[in-house]
């Protein structure tokens, strides 16, 4: 069968429902992931640019033990979100001219994937610390703790239930035809 026309239902175009080569799809999901990444990559610049002026506030001498320890996590979770949302430039400059655009697109999402925890984690350590800094409640720990598990409900589990719908739904129409 030629190429790029509807075939088994193993082949790719099946499965993805697009007739596109492969170059053609690593293209198609390179130009995804940058956008994707571009949303992450500004977010965690600019958390991270405010973590680092934290230190040089006149209040910041007072915090105790716990917090400053809780600064100091924060602020590498924030540096490592930010190297691995940026690890895509890298990635591309590295792997470019040597024809491994699908390996260079499979790479870059999984430290984007990674970059996502630690941006996540980062959120919510700056959210634990401006809780207590600001409440001097315990308190504290369960709102950022519960402001942790929306995360994983947005970003995690509700995709993951919508995919196996997704999934579900098309099992249920073959089983019909």
């Amino acid at each position: 069968m030629p190429p790029g026309t509807a075939g088994p239902e193993g082949t790719a175009a099946a499965r993805t429902g697009r007739q596109e080569s492969a170059d053609e799809r690593a293209d198609r999901r390179w130009s995804d992931l940058l956008q994707e990444v571009r949303v992450a990559q500004t977010g965690s610049q600019i958390l991270f640019g405010f973590l680092l002026s934290v230190v040089f506030m006149p209040r910041f001498a007072q915090l105790g033990g716990f917090d400053r320890g809780l600064y100091v996590v924060t602020v590498v979770l924030g540096a490592l979100a930010t190297g691995a949302l940026t690890a895509p430039v890298s990635y591309h400059r590295l792997f470019a001219g040597h024809r491994l655009k699908p390996q260079l697109v499979d790479a870059a999402a999984r430290m984007v994937a990674i970059g996502l925890v630690l941006l996540a984690l980062t959120i919510g350590t700056v959210l634990l610390l401006l809780l207590r800094v600001a409440t001097g409640s315990a308190a504290a720990a369960w709102i950022a703790g519960a402001v942790m598990a929306w995360f994983v409900a947005c970003w995690l589990l509700l995709p993951m239930v919508q995919l196996r719908r997704e999934h579900d739904g098309r099992s249920d129409r073959r089983s019909v035809d």
